[in-house]
C-alpha cells in the first residue's frame, strides 16, 4: 500500500537531534532563548523561600548557635570592664596593700578568656554542622532536581551550567555559612553590647561612640549596592569558563580531529579574562570598603580620646572609663573591617542563590500524571502493545511544526521500519513515543491510555530506547547491562548477552563481565559498546523497543549478527526501528517513509521495494552503493 499525502516544509536542521544542534536563529537552543542566559527566570521572592527551606528543619541548631554566640560575646565584651574597674579601683587599692581586687579582677579576666574560648569552639562546631547539613541538602535538590528535569531542557542548558550550579555556586553559600554569618552575627552583638556599656558608663561617650556609627552605615549601603553588580557579573564569568571548559573536554576528540586547539585557546582566554576582571573588580570594591571604614574608625577614636582626655584632665571623667572607651571602640571598628568580608560572601552568594532557586523553580514539561493509570492486562500472551499516535501535532519551541498532523497504529507484536531524510520527524516520532516530549495536540496511546496518564517508572518499564549514541556509565559491563534491571542474576545478564551477540566479545575483555568500561565506555569500540546498550534493553524486557539509528556504529558483520539476534528477541514485542541503513529494514514486518512529518508510505517492504514509490528509490540506491 503506498499513500502520498501533501507535504510541508521542514523545519528541523537535523531530525536525529530534535532541535538542530547548531547555535543559529531560530534554533531552540540560540541566541535570545532564557537558557542562554546564566540566571533562570524564577518566581518573586524564590531565593528567599529557598534560603528558609534549607534552614527550617535546624531551628533548633540555628538557636542554639545563637545562644553560643551571645554567651562568647557577653564573655569577651567584659574584658574592657574589668580593665576600667582594675585602673580606677584595684591599682588604687593595690597600692594600700589591699590584693584582693586586683587577684579578683586578674582570675575574672581568665575565667572570661577561657569562657571564650570554650563557647566559640562550641559555636564552630555546630555552626559548621549546621552549614554542611545546609549545603549536603542543597547539593542533593540539585541534582535530583536536575535529573528530574525534561530531556528538552537538558537539550537547552549546558551541563558545564549544571555543574556550576552544584559546585561553584554552592561553595559560595558555604562561605558565607562558614564565614560571613559570624561576621555579621559579631558585628551586630558588638554594637548592642559596647553601645549599651558606653551608655552605661558615660552617657558623653557613649553617644558620641554611636553617631560614628552613621558614617559607617551610609559606607555599607553604598558598597553593598555596587558589590552586587560585581558579584552578579562574577558568578556568570565563573559558569561561562566552566562551560567552555566542559564542552571542550567533552568534544576532545573532534576539538583535535579538527585542529580547534588554538581556536578554542583564544575563545577561552576571552572567558578567562573576563573572569579575572570581574574578580579583580570585586576585590577593588572590597579595598574601597576596607579603607573607608578604618578612616571612619580611626578619626572616631582619635576624636574620642582627645575629648576624653580633656574631660579627664578636667576631672569629670575617670581615667579607667576611657581606657575602657577605647579599648572597647577598638573592638567594635575591628570588626567592621570583617564586616566587608561578610558583605563579599554575602553578594558572593546572593547572586549564587539566586541562581541555584532559578534552577530549582524550573518545572519539567513532561510531568507526572496528577491521576495516574495503570496499563491493562496484556490482550495476548506477548509482551507487545498496541501504540496509537491519535491527532498528534508537535513542534519545538522555537523551530515551528515538526508533525503537522500526525495519526498512526501500530498494533501489538508488530516491528515497524521508519525510513526518510534527514528532517523527515523520525526522530521526534521517536522522542514522543518514549515521552520525552509530549505532543502539542493529540494523543500517544499505549493499549489505549494516553502516555501522559501513565505513572513515569511504569512508563520506563513499558517503553525502551536505544538511541545511536551508545552511552556507558562508568563501572563494569555487567552494571551496564543491568541498567534497565538492577536486580538482574549475572545468569540473566549473561543471557541477554548472548542473545544480542555480545557475550563472545564481554568474555575476551580482561576482566570479563566485571571489566570495568571506565568513563563513557572508553575502552570498548563503539560497535561493542552498541552492543551492549542493546543487551541493556533487552534485558529491561520492555513492551515497546525503540531504536534510533541503533546500528550506526555497528560494521557489517556486527550489523548482520545483532540484526539475527533481534530476529529472535523482537519476537512478540513492539519495536520501532529507526534507520538510514536499509539493510535494518529486513526484520520489520512494516516500514513508514516520513517526509516533512507525513507518512508519504506505508507498507511490508517487499511490496514496496517492488513498487515505483520513494522507498523503492532508495532501496535500489542503497543497493547501487554496495556494487
Amino acid at each position: 500500500m503506498t499513500t502520498t499525502t501533501p507535504s510541508t516544509p521542514a523545519v528541523s536542521d537535523d531530525d536525529s537531534d530534535g532541535p538542530a544542534r547548531s547555535r543559529d536563529a531560530g534554533d531552540p537552543g540560540g541566541p535570545g532563548d532564557q537558557f542562554d542566559r546564566d540566571v533562570l527566570p524564577s518566581p518573586p521572592g524564590a531565593t528567599a523561600a529557598l534560603l528558609r527551606s534549607l534552614l527550617a528543619p535546624m531551628k533548633a541548631r540555628v538557636a542554639l548557635t545563637t545562644l553560643l554566640l551571645l554567651l562568647q560575646q557577653a564573655a569577651v565584651q567584659a574584658g574592657p570592664l574589668l580593665v576600667a574597674y582594675a585602673i580606677d579601683t584595684a591599682v588604687p587599692a593595690f597600692r594600700d596593700d589591699r590584693n584582693g581586687p586586683l587577684f579578683a579582677v586578674a582570675a575574672g579576666y581568665l575565667l572570661c578568656a577561657l569562657a571564650s574560648g570554650a563557647l566559640q569552639f562550641a559555636f564552630i562546631e555546630t555552626s559548621a554542622r549546621v552549614s554542611q547539613d545546609v549545603l549536603l541538602d542543597l547539593r542533593g535538590r540539585i541534582f535530583r532536581h536536575a535529573q528530574a528535569l525534561s530531556v528538552d531542557f537538558h537539550e537547552r542548558y549546558t551541563s558545564g551550567r549544571l555543574i556550576s550550579r552544584s559546585t561553584t555556586d554552592v561553595e559560595s553559600l558555604r562561605e558565607l555559612l562558614d564565614e560571613g554569618l559570624q561576621e555579621l552575627v559579631t558585628v551586630i552583638l558588638s554594637f548592642v553590647y559596647i553601645s549599651a556599656t558606653l551608655l552605661w558608663l558615660d552617657p558623653g561617650l557613649g553617644a558620641v561612640a554611636v553617631a560614628s556609627f552613621l558614617p559607617l552605615y551610609l559606607l555599607v549601603r553604598l558598597y553593598r549596592g555596587r558589590a552586587a553588580r560585581v558579584y552578579g557579573a562574577r558568578s556568570t564569568a565563573i559558569a561561562a569558563v566552566i562551560v567552555k571548559f566542559v564542552e571542550t573536554m567533552n568534544g576532545i576528540r573532534p576539538v583535535r580531529a579538527f585542529r580547534r586547539e588554538a581556536a578554542n585557546d583564544a575563545e577561552f582566554a576571552v572567558l578567562n579574562t573576563r573572569h579575572e576582571r570581574t574578580n579583580g573588580d570585586s576585590l577593588l570594591e572590597m579595598a574601597r570598603y576596607v579603607v573607608g571604614s578604618r578612616l571612619v574608625a580611626n578619626t572616631a577614636v582619635a576624636g574620642i580620646v582627645l575629648w576624653g582626655a580633656h574631660r579627664v584632665a578636667a576631672g569629670s571623667l575617670e581615667l579607667g572609663v576611657l581606657a575602657a572607651a577605647v579599648l572597647y571602640l577598638r573592638r567594635l571598628y575591628d570588626p567592621i573591617d570583617r564586616l566587608g568580608m561578610f558583605l563579599n560572601s554575602y553578594q558572593s552568594a546572593a547572586a549564587s542563590l539566586e541562581k541555584i532557586a532559578g534552577l530549582l523553580a524550573q518545572t519539567p514539561s513532561v510531568p507526572e500524571p496528577e491521576r495516574p493509570r495503570e496499563l491493562p492486562p496484556r490482550k495476548t500472551e506477548f509482551p507487545g502493545r498496541e501504540v496509537v499516535f491519535d491527532g498528534v501535532r508537535f513542534g519545538y519551541r522555537t523551530g515551528g511544526e515538526v508533525l503537522p498532523r500526525f495519526d498512526l497504529t501500530l498494533p501489538a507484536g508488530q516491528t515497524v521500519a521508519v525510513v526518510g531524510s534527514t528532517g523527515a520527524g523520525k526522530s521526534t516520532l521517536a522522542k514522543l513515543l518514549a515521552r520525552f516530549y509530549d505532543p502539542s495536540a493529540g494523543r500517544v496511546l499505549l493499549d489505549g491510555v494516553d502516555l501522559r496518564e501513565l505513572p513515569m517508572p511504569e512508563l520506563r518499564r513499558g517503553v525502551v530506547m536505544v538511541t545511536q549514541e551508545a552511552f556507558l556509565f562508568s563501572g563494569t559491563v555487567a552494571d551496564n547491562i543491568a541498567l534497565g534491571r538492577p536486580e538482574a542474576t549475572r545468569e540473566e545478564i549473561e543471557r541477554a548477552a548472548k542473545a544480542i551477540g555480545a557475550h563472545e566479545f564481554i568474555s575476551a575483555l580482561p576482566d570479563g563481565y566485571d571489566t570495568d568500561v571506565r568513563k563513557r565506555g572508553g575502552r570498548i569500540s563503539a560497535g561493542q559498546r552498541q552492543l551492549v546498550a542493546f543487551a541493556r534493553a533487552l534485558l529491561a524486557d520492555p513492551a515497546v523497543l525503540i531504536l534510533d539509528e541503533a546500528t550506526s556504529s555497528l560494521d557489517i558483520p556486527g550489523e548482520r549478527a545483532v540484526q539475527r539476534a533481534m530476529a529472535t528477541v523482537l519476537r512478540g514485542r513492539t519495536a520501532v526501528v529507526i534507520a538510514h541503513r536499509l539493510s535494518t529494514v529486513e526484520i520489520a514486518d512494516r516500514v513508514l517513509v516520513m517526509e516533512h512529518g507525513r507518512i508519504v508510505e506505508d507498507g511490508h517492504p517487499d511490496e514496496l521495494i517492488g513498487g515505483t514509490g520513494r522507498f523503492a528509490d532508495l532501496h535500489q540506491a542503497w543497493r547501487d552503493s554496495l556494487a
